[in-house]
């Protein structure tokens, strides 16, 4: 049975005294739930002390990003151990702004996954299209590029173990939604990529989360679609009540 996740993604914001106080407040009102997974996704900063704020609930920490290699002159960067023993066991790969902003390509978030999996992290890994790709029925064609490249050369085990989020890059930070039929024809789409690539048993286990503009009003609606598992939530995730009205919708 698939695994049903409602990830946080908190981007560049919250102190660690902020952080904090927000993780508690989740905490507090869903932190003994057991499904749907949970993962709040602070920055860097505030990465120890939210799990250890979390360290006695159902809820699990995710970093935003990390480094394809262990360690080294890479000033500014953080290795994937360095994400683990922060208390982590989610990583989130290739969001389309770290594409976007940082120039990150699908070869390397790639070579990012690969890392994740060999310490244990389970990565959050993105896909999706923009608002000028879809207009142009570029749709499928982006995204199985996009997929082929992230996923390269991973085994049916490997990825079993990985977590596909489709983000629309024209309803992230939009307000604009996919509507829960959009999105679901893309989930279709994918699971069919990973019945091609792998085979039925396994694209039916993996786990594809909806990200963009997720709200705790329009979460129902997409979760009651057979290829949905979830969300990765931006904005909504930075308030305690948002992000538990779009968990509650899952339960």
């Amino acid at each position: 049975m698939r695994r049903k996740i409602i990830a946080g993604n908190w981007k560049m914001n919250k102190t660690i005294v902020e952080a904090v106080a927000l993780a508690a407040a989740i905490k507090r009102e869903v932190g003994q739930i057991e499904h749907p997974v949970m993962v709040i996704c602070p920055p860097f900063t505030a990465l120890t002390e939210v799990s250890m704020a979390l360290k006695d609930s159902e809820i699990q920490v995710g970093a935003q990003n990390m480094h394809q290699e262990d360690s080294g002159a890479f000033t500014g960067e953080v290795s994937a151990e360095m994400v683990l023993t922060s208390g982590c066991s989610y990583v989130i790969l290739g969001h389309s702004e770290r594409r976007t902003l940082f120039s990150e390509t699908d070869q390397l978030v790639n070579a990012k996954t690969r890392k994740a999996l060999t310490v244990g992290l389970t990565p959050i890994v993105c896909v999706g299209e923009s608002l000028t790709q879809r207009q142009a029925g570029q749709m499928e064609t982006v995204i199985e590029g996009q997929f082929n490249g992230l996923l390269d050369g991973l085994s049916a085990e490997e990825i079993r173990r990985i977590v596909i989020a489709y983000e629309p890059v024209w309803a992230i930070g939009t307000g604009q939604v996919a509507t829960p039929e959009q999105a679901e024809e893309v989930h279709r789409f994918i699971r069919g990529l990973l019945a091609r690539q792998y085979d039925e048993a396994t694209a039916s286990e993996i786990t594809i989360l909806y990200g963009g503009s997720v709200k705790g009003s329009n979460a129902a609606g997409l979760f009651a679609k057979e290829n949905i598992d979830g969300a990765l939530v931006g904005g909504a995730s930075l308030k305690a009540d948002e992000f538990v009205a779009i968990v509650k919708a899952m339960i």
